[in-house]
């Protein structure tokens, strides 16, 4: 089984570059969607971080409010650190089951969706591993696009991950979304192509 890391800085295209792969037939375990699953109501990392943030992070219906969380990580670098140290294990333990689920399975690639890689981990652990890279003004522009940010709230959210220039060397393929959606998927198939040999 080849053991793939997909990273990319936010913004970047990584979903999508991850939604292809799965396509053609890669196993794909994605942090986000772990983390969404650990904050739901009742989980004890929900417990954990209203206890860490306050009532306010949750919603009268109990669910996390993940725009109150997001403006608070991102204004203050320590409650960036709390969070994470409450997240990152979870995840790595769910990551892990997964990974070992897929293994079992007979898997030939499983490819790891984890957006904070560098950040938070040892890539030497992975196979391979594909960073997925946009310009700044770019990702900026998505962000407030897609987001509905303003400026310094976007900068904010960028500036929370190393520059993806600290990422390119240390990765094994580069996919540069600078252009169109089908400039995007023949640089992925030329990867996955790579991958599978």
């Amino acid at each position: 089984m080849l053991n793939v890391a997909l990273t990319g800085n936010i913004a970047s295209g990584k979903s999508t570059v991850a939604r292809l792969l799965a396509e053609w037939g890669a196993t794909v375990i994605d942090a986000d969607e772990i983390v969404h699953a650990l904050q739901r109501p009742g989980t004890p990392e929900l417990a954990a971080i209203a206890a860490r943030f306050g009532p306010a992070v949750v919603t009268p219906e109990g669910a996390l409010d993940r725009p109150i969380l997001r403006r608070l990580v991102f204004a203050d670098p320590a409650a960036r650190e709390a969070l994470n140290a409450i997240m990152h294990p979870a995840v790595a333990r769910e990551r892990e089951r997964r990974l070992e689920a897929a293994r079992s399975h007979g898997a030939a690639i499983v490819i790891s969706d984890i957006p904070l890689l560098f950040e938070v981990m040892d890539p030497s652990r992975f196979d391979a591993v594909v960073l997925v890279d946009a310009p700044v003004d770019v990702r900026r522009g998505r962000l407030m696009k897609v987001r509905q940010l303003d400026r310094d709230g976007a900068d904010a959210m960028i500036a929370a991950q190393l520059p993806a220039d600290q990422k390119r060397a240390r990765s094994t393929h580069v996919i540069d979304n600078d252009g169109d959606f089908e400039q995007l998927r023949q640089r992925t198939r030329a990867v996955w192509e790579s991958l599978r040999l």
